[in-house]
């Protein structure tokens, strides 16, 4: 008889002693304990053994708890885990909730930690990545808290302000009015009569300087608040001024302010997430390095404003060929940067075609004057490189080839002209 078969008898022997019928499940619990106490290993037993050791800290003490010993107890265990669709959608709303932030300063930040989760969800369940999430949550309360702060304390200046002018306001009207009680008590008292003309006099005396003082008063109430007033358009103007240079902070961070297009740094965080859809869902991409040729002599000859119109002009064209799923951006100076996402290597050649086509075929004009501009152009496809950085590295040296070899030229990594 086989060592199996031992254990199997003595398992059998074990549950009818106790009088527990042999179903799978108490078969297989005893099994293992019978093997145990003979120190025979067995791999079902030791692979359950795996398995436990690799739940969750709760897992494992719940499956204590419960005296959980076998496959088929561990699987009711393992069901209430949250459901993989489930973590996707609350990593995504995890991102969400971290992303809007008033403070620019973040975004990197933010977009590292959108990538790292994005990749996989289930870390959101990790003791540091929740750590990290509660960092960034509170740097962004704290910062934004400070920022808001900040841009409200002349809202409170303005309370204090009308605070003290209504204070005053109040005072003078209590004692003008404790004036007019004095006066209308006095008038209450005379017994017209048996007063004197002179009595008369006095009192038209009396009423003559408290209108008057109320007068005054109302006069310097109504100046008061009027400046008052002048001071809340003032400090309005200085909210507004405030908010727009906040609005325009965060754009320039984004925005490049002459071409409309992203900024280099924008784009630095815009190709991590092209990139991780490369590398996750080989979502196929190229990069074009644009520069326009001879760009210092068109300055040189038409002035700075000549050159920013041939910036805007060319940039134009790159955003009419280019789609709105593609990135571009100006990377510096006249150099210019596209990510063109394809299927078929044509696609891109045919990209690349329209875009020298319009740009040789056509001037661009500048107070009356028309400046003939062309560009060359390094072309790679990511997916002949190993990581994002070699592909750019190569797209910047065929650029330069492109110009080494007499400009206007659109130089790909197989040597294709265009």
């Amino acid at each position: 008889m086989t060592t199996i078969e031992k254990i199997a008898t003595k398992t059998l022997e074990v549950l009818k002693e106790r009088k527990i019928q042999p179903t799978p499940n108490e078969y297989n619990k005893e099994f293992c304990n019978v093997a145990k106490s003979q120190n025979e290993k067995i791999d079902d037993c030791n692979l359950f053994k795996e398995l436990v050791s690799k739940l969750t800290p709760g897992e494992q003490t719940e499956l204590k708890a419960n005296n959980i010993q076998t496959f088929e107890e561990l699987i009711g265990l393992l069901l209430k885990r949250v459901h993989i669709e489930n973590v996707s959608t609350l990593a995504s709303i995890i991102k969400q909730a971290l992303s809007p932030s008033i403070n620019i300063h973040l975004d990197e930040q933010l977009t590292n930690f959108s990538i790292k989760i994005g990749d996989s969800p289930e870390l959101i369940f990790e003791e540091d990545i929740q750590k990290e999430m509660q960092k960034l949550l509170e740097n962004r309360f704290t910062t934004d808290q400070n920022l808001l702060k900040e841009k409200t304390a002349d809202i409170a200046k303005l309370v204090t302000l009308m605070g003290k002018h209504l204070k005053e306001a109040i005072n003078n009207n209590q004692n003008s009015s404790s004036n007019v009680t004095n006066i209308k008590d006095e008038l209450e008292s005379i017994d017209l009569k048996d007063s004197s003309v002179s009595d008369l006099v006095d009192l038209q005396s009396k009423l003559i300087n408290a209108a008057s003082s109320i007068e005054s008063e109302m006069n310097e109430v109504n100046k008061k608040l009027s400046t008052g007033e002048d001071h809340v358009k003032v400090l309005e103007n200085k909210v507004n001024v405030l908010e727009s240079q906040l609005i325009e902070a965060k754009k320039e961070a984004v925005i490049d302010h002459l071409t409309g297009l992203l900024t280099r740094r924008a784009y630095d965080t815009e190709i991590k997430m092209i990139d991780k859809n490369f590398e996750r869902e080989n979502i196929q991409y190229a990069i074009v390095f644009f520069d326009l040729d001879h760009f210092k002599s068109i300055n040189d000859t038409y002035g700075h404003d000549g050159g920013d119109t041939v910036l805007k002009t060319f940039s134009k064209i790159l955003k009419s060929q280019t789609r709105e799923n593609d990135i571009l951006a100006r990377y510096g100076g006249e150099e210019f940067v596209a990510t063109v996402e394809y299927k078929l290597r044509r696609e891109v050649l045919q990209y690349l075609k329209r875009i020298k086509k319009i740009v040789n075929e056509n001037t661009f004009n500048h107070k009356n004057k028309k400046i003939k501009v062309t560009f060359s152009a390094g072309v790679v496809l990511r997916n002949d490189h190993k990581d994002y950085e070699s592909a750019l590295q190569k797209a910047d040296i065929l650029l330069y080839e492109a110009k080494n070899g007499g400009r206007n030229k659109i130089i790909l990594e197989d040597q294709t002209v265009i």
